[in-house]
């Protein structure tokens, strides 16, 4: 996999799900990805919340959580 790191903080994005929301909500041809901590601040909701939606694409048949 790529080394992606996050565009706020700088820290390291090793958890494929945390590329995929963030290509899922940003758009696919982004190239700028957030860790989940930074991704939640900056969309106004919590950790959790964005987990429970990678669930929920996951459960969808959504390829990016595959």
């Amino acid at each position: 996999m790529r080394r992606y790191t996050c565009v706020s903080c700088g820290c390291a994005i090793t958890e494929k799900d945390t590329i995929g929301i963030n290509k899922k909500l940003l758009g696919k041809q982004t190239k700028s990805f957030y860790c989940m901590e930074c991704f939640a601040d900056y969309l106004g909701v919590s950790v959790e919340e964005l987990q429970d939606k990678i669930a929920e694409f996951r459960e969808e048949g959504c390829t990016l959580f595959s």
